[in-house]
């Protein structure tokens, strides 16, 4: 379990050894991101386990019921609490009956490890579950991604300490980045990020989501799935990700970074 201060900062301090061929090994401390067992319970019920460094949990928990189409609404969620454990921390979600009837279908049966958003998923149908298509009202200038791509590492706060952490970001279409959730897991980082957004009623019809990773299929699905329009990552998508995103109407770019990126589905929203 790793200690208090990693809930606020997501990072735990490890004595550790420095070995390089120029000079002499040093001992010192170094900052490593903290990764603990996540239970998400839903009245009650367990429904799955997921490896997450211990910050922004009550996003984490409200993200992952919009992305994962447990509730369509974060209003339907009545209530959120965060129980530390000496082994992991329980989610204790309260949901309606209706909802909590329905998840069954959904339950994961393995823990989902840090580098894994399907991990668990009992069934091929959840495991491919296609969200309904995007609007289409989104347009802005290649520009606005390379500002954005510009301005994202000096946020990663977590990631400038470790080293080891993804990023999820809201971007307005002009550029600007407004919102950073960070995490070891790059699925959770969206969950936080949608949480935050969901909780603080902010309208995500006029911006974008930028991933510091990969655009797996999970990603692609959990941003459809929460609105988004386009989401632009700094590495490559897969196959199966691009296929989604032409599915949905999502616009989906991948290397996305030094000014460049490739845009790999429903070009349209971008403008000049």
């Amino acid at each position: 379990m790793p200690d208090a201060e990693a809930f606020a900062t997501g990072f735990g301090r490890y004595e550790a050894q420095r070995h390089d061929p120029a000079a002499r090994s040093v001992e010192g401390v170094e900052s490593l991101v903290e990764e603990t067992p996540v239970t998400l319970n839903y009245n009650g019920q367990a429904h799955a386990v997921m490896l997450a460094t211990p910050t922004d949990l009550e996003d984490f928990a409200v993200g992952f019921s919009l992305t994962e189409g447990i509730v369509a609404r974060a209003a339907e969620i009545g209530a959120v609490d965060v129980i530390p454990s000496r082994h992991g921390v329980a989610l204790m979600i309260t949901i309606p009956d209706a909802r909590a009837a329905g998840l069954v279908s959904l339950r994961r049966s393995l823990p989902g490890m840090g580098g894994c958003g399907l991990c668990g998923v009992e069934n091929l149908q959840a495991a491919l579950r296609r969200p309904d298509a995007v609007c289409r009202d989104l347009r802005l200038a290649p520009a606005a991604i390379a500002m954005a791509c510009r301005s994202l590492p000096a946020l990663q706060t977590l990631g400038a300490r470790t080293g080891a952490s993804h990023a999820a970001a809201f971007v307005r279409a002009d550029g600007a980045v407004l919102v950073v959730r960070e995490d070891a897991a790059r699925h959770i980082a969206l969950d936080k990020l949608v949480g935050h957004l969901a909780r603080n009623e902010v309208a995500i019809g006029g911006g974008f989501v930028l991933l510091t990773s990969r655009a797996s299929y999970e990603l692609v699905q959990k941003a459809a799935t929460a609105g988004f329009e386009l989401v632009a990552a700094v590495s490559a998508p897969t196959g199966l990700a691009v296929r989604l995103a032409r599915d949905t109407g999502v616009t989906l770019l991948g290397f996305a970074r030094d000014g460049r990126f490739t845009c790999y589905a429903n070009e349209f929203r971008l403008e000049g």
